[in-house]
C-alpha cells in the first residue's frame, strides 16, 4: 500500500524523489513475498491504460522510468528472483511498457518535426513493424528457453480448472480453493456494499489516482473470486474505496448550511432536515463502531488461533485445549535420535523441523513436485510396496494425523485423494484415484470401503487399533460419520512398522519402520509360517534360563 501511495504521489508530481521511494519499497515488497509480482504489473497496467486514454505526459514518464530502472536493479539482488526480471514471462509487462514508453516518447518528438500526412504513414508503419517484433520476439524467446514460460500458478489464475487437472498439488492447498460468499462477507463486513459505491465515484473523477484504484478493484475482486489467499490483494482498495463512499456521505450529511437556512426561512420544517441528517450519520456511526467490533474479534479469534494448540468448546461453553501437535513433537525431539529422518504430508514439514527439529522429506516449500509425489505414492500404495520406498528414501519414523476418535476434519484421511492424486501425476501406473472409490463412486472408510483404500498404507496407520477403544462395540469414525465393524477394525494390522507414539486424542501418530532381520530381509520378505517360527524362537531364547559363567581360570 505504501509502494502504491508513493506511486500515486509520484505521477501527480513528477518528482524522480518520490519515484525513488515507490521502487525502495518495491524492493521491500520483493524481499518479504512472491506476491511482488501484483505491483510488477499493476503499475504498468495502469501506466498503458493512461497511454490509451491519451493522457502521456513527462510525469508518467519521469516516475515509471525511474521506478523501473531502480526498482528492477534492487530487486534482482534478492537471490530469490535473480534475472526473473528480464527472464520470465511474469515481469514482461513491466518491460514492455518500459520500451513503449520510449517509442511513445520517439513519436512525440516525430509528431513535431514530420508532416501530418508523413506522421501518419511512418506511425502505421512503425507500429506494426514493432507489434510484430515483440510479438514474435516474445515467442521465439519462450521457446528457445532465454525466457522463462508463465507459471501454474499465473495459469490457475485465469483457468480454475487447470491446477487441478495439470498441478494439483497448487489445487490441493486449502488456500488455493475459491472464495466463497461467506468469507466475503466475513473478512469485509458492511464495507461489501460500500465498495461498489467508491468504485463509482471514481468512474465520475477518472483522475490519474482514480483510475488506478479502478484498475486495482477490478483485477483484485477477480483474482480474489478465484483463490481465497488473494482476499490479500482486495482488502486494502475496499477499504480505499468504501472510505471514499463514507467521506461522501459525510460531506453531504454533516453540511448543515443549507438546513439552517431553510429553517430560518420555513421554521419548523428546517428543524426536521437537520433532525433526518442526524439520524443518518448516527447509523453510519453506529455502522462504523461495530465494524471495529467485528475487526477485533475476527482478528484475536478467527486469524489469531494457532494451528499447533487447537481450542474446542464444550457443551457448557467452557473451553478446551487440545495440545497433541505440540506433545507429538516434544515425544520425537527427545525421544529419536538427532539424525532420524520422519516422512510425513508436506503440511507439517515446518512444524517437525521447527519444533521436533528433526529432518523431513518434504514441507511447506512445495517446489519439488516430484518429492511429494514420492511421499504420496507410500501413503497411497500397499505396506509391501511403501516399504521399498521407504528403505530407498531412509526413513526411520512415518507421522500421520487422524481426527476420527474426536471429530478433527483436518487430518490426513480428508487430504487423502489430494495425495494420490499427485502421485497419481507422476506414476500413473502404480496409483489410480478410481481404486479408492467404490463401485457406487463412493469415498468411505468403513468395510464398505474399495479394496485399494483397505489396502493403502495411510488407512491402516491411521486405523490400527482404533477398534481396541471401543471394547466389543463397533467403532465409529466422528469425521467421516461411518461405522466400522469391530472384528474388522480389530483385524488391521502392520507388518513393516510398529506404533511408538499416539498422542491423548489420538490425532497424531507415529511409527518406526521395523530394523530388517539378520539376513537382511523384513518381515514382509518372509513367509507367513515363518515369520510365526522365527517369533516362537525368540519367545524360547528370552525365557530360556541363561548358563552361569565360570569365571575360574
Amino acid at each position: 500500500m505504501l509502494t502504491f501511495y508513493l506511486w500515486i504521489k509520484s505521477i501527480n508530481m513528477g518528482s524522480v524523489f518520490y519515484a525513488a521511494l515507490t521502487a525502495v519499497f518495491y524492493f521491500y515488497m520483493v524481499s518479504a513475498w512472491g506476491g511482488y509480482v501484483f505491483i510488477t504489473n499493476m503499475i504498468p497496467l495502469h501506466v498503458f491504460i493512461l497511454l490509451l486514454m491519451g493522457r502521456f505526459d513527462f510525469k508518467i514518464y519521469t516516475s515509471y522510468t525511474t521506478w523501473y530502472a531502480l526498482g528492477t536493479l534492487m530487486s534482482m539482488q534478492i537471490p530469490f528472483v535473480g534475472f526473473l526480471p528480464i527472464r520470465s514471462n511474469d515481469h514482461m509487462a513491466s518491460l514492455g511498457v518500459f520500451g513503449l514508453l520510449q517509442l511513445v516518447l520517439l513519436v512525440n518528438y516525430l509528431k513535431y518535426t514530420l508532416s501530418a500526412a508523413k506522421f501518419n504513414k511512418l506511425m502505421i508503419a512503425f507500429g506494426v513493424f514493432i507489434s510484430v517484433v515483440a510479438i514474435t520476439g516474445l515467442v521465439l524467446a519462450t521457446k528457445l528457453g532465454l525466457i522463462a514460460p508463465w507459471t501454474g500458478r499465473f495459469y490457475s489464475l485465469w483457468d480454475t480448472s487447470y491446477a487441478k487437472i495439470h498441478i494439483p498439488i497448487i489445487a490441493s492447498v486449502s488456500e488455493h480453493q475459491p472464495t466463497t460468499w461467506t468469507s466475503f462477507f466475513f473478512d469485509l463486513n458492511f464495507l461489501i456494499w460500500l465498495f461498489p459505491v467508491g468504485v463509482y465515484l471514481c468512474f465520475q473523477e477518472l483522475t490519474n489516482e482514480a483510475v488506478f484504484l479502478i484498475v486495482f478493484a477490478v483485477l483484485s475482486s477477480y483474482f480474489a473470486g478465484v483463490m481465497i489467499r488473494l482476499m490479500l490483494t482486495l482488502t486494502p482498495v475496499v477499504c480505499v474505496c468504501s472510505g471514499l463512499a463514507l467521506g461522501r456521505l459525510f460531506d453531504i450529511y454533516l453540511d448543515f448550511k443549507d438546513v439552517l437556512r431553510s429553517r430560518a426561512e420555513h421554521g419548523s420544517k428546517g428543524l426536521t432536515e437537520v433532525f433526518s441528517k442526524l439520524i443518518i450519520v448516527s447509523t453510519f456511526v453506529f455502522y462504523l463502531y461495530f465494524f471495529v467490533q467485528h475487526c477485533t474479534w475476527a482478528t484475536s479469534t478467527a486469524y489469531s488461533s494457532p494451528s499447533v494448540v487447537l481450542a474446542s468448546r464444550a457443551q457448557d461453553g467452557s473451553q478446551s485445549i487440545i495440545d497433541d501437535y505440540r506433545e507429538a513433537y516434544y515425544w520425537l525431539r527427545m525421544n529419536t535420535p538427532e539424525d532420524s529422518k520422519v516422512m510425513a504430508w508436506w503440511d507439517y514439514g515446518y512444524q517437525i523441523g521447527g519444533m521436533a527439529d528433526r529432518t523431513t522429506f518434504v514441507d511447506n516449500n512445495t517446489w519439488n513436485n516430484t518429492h511429494i509425489a514420492t511421499v504420496g505414492k507410500a501413503m497411497s500404495v500397499s505396506e509391501e510396496k511403501s516399504e521399498v520406498i521407504m528403505r530407498q528414501l531412509g526413513v526411520d519414523y512415518v507421522l500421520v494425523i487422524f481426527g476420527g476418535l474426536l471429530g478433527y476434519s483436518g487430518d490426513d484421511l480428508n487430504k487423502f485423494l489430494w495425495m494420490v492424486r499427485i502421485a497419481e501425476g507422476i506414476w500413473p501406473e502404480d496409483v489410480n484415484e478410481k481404486t479408492f472409490f467404490t463401485q457406487r463412486g463412493e469415498y468411505r472408510v468403513d468395510d464398505l470401503a474399495a479394496e485399494g483404500m483397505k489396502d493403502s498404507l495411510m488407512y491402516k496407520m491411521s486405523y490400527y487399533r482404533f477398534g481396541d477403544l471401543f471394547g466389543n462395540k463397533d467403532p465409529v469414525d466422528r469425521v467421516r460419520q461411518q461405522k466400522l465393524s469391530s472384528n474388522y477394525a480389530k483385524s488391521i494390522k502392520l507388518d513393516v512398522l510398529e506404533e511408538v507414539f499416539t498422542s491423548e486424542n489420538w490425532i497424531v501418530r507415529i511409527y518406526k519402520l521395523k530394523d530388517k532381520d539378520n539376513f537382511g530381509r523384513s518381515l514382509i520378505d518372509v513367509g507367513d509360517d515363518e515369520r510365526k517360527h522365527a517369533s516362537k524362537r525368540v519367545k524360547r531364547m528370552q525365557t530360556r534360563k541363561k548358563p552361569e559363567l565360570d569365571l575360574r581360570v
